[in-house]
């Protein structure tokens, strides 16, 4: 890799990692939530019904089933979330948002929108944020698709 591309690098992911850090930290202090639990409550709230299949959720927090079930159980101890059968085929487990975890997620969203804005969003101009949204949604497009060693 070339010098600037290895300094690159280290820069994304070193403020990838503070970022992330602070946010998580921000919201611990705000909202009694971990970003990961923000985002999971997000993607639900964006969902018809505040509703989604486990595999689809765990897809969408780029969790593995296990990691989910995991966060999921968290969140249902809390009474944020809850667990349901799908209604016309029992293999399949809905994540769903309760009435508590939807006034949480409303509650700490314009902290977290705040956070954001200040942690982030604010250096950046329009220009540098058209850059940032082609360069990252290229690239979990092509880190989504399957790749040819993970088909048997």
């Amino acid at each position: 890799m070339a010098t600037s591309r290895v300094h690159m690098w280290r820069s994304y992911f070193e403020s990838s990692v503070l970022l992330q850090n602070a946010l998580d930290d921000q919201f611990r202090a705000t909202s009694d939530l971990t970003l990961a639990e923000y985002n999971l409550l997000l993607l639900l709230d964006e969902a018809p019904d505040r509703r989604l299949r486990m595999g689809d959720l765990a897809r969408g927090m780029v969790f593995s089933s296990s990691r989910l079930s995991y966060q999921i159980g968290v969140l249902e101890k809390r009474g944020l979330v809850r667990r349901e059968r799908d209604a016309g085929d029992a293999r399949v487990i809905h994540a769903c948002m309760t009435a508590a975890g939807k006034e949480k997620f409303d509650d700490s969203g314009r902290s977290h929108l705040m956070a954001v804005r200040e942690l982030f969003l604010d250096d950046l101009d329009a220009d540098e944020v058209a850059v940032l949204e082609a360069v990252f949604n290229r690239l979990k497009s092509r880190l989504r698709e399957p790749h040819p060693h993970d088909v048997l």
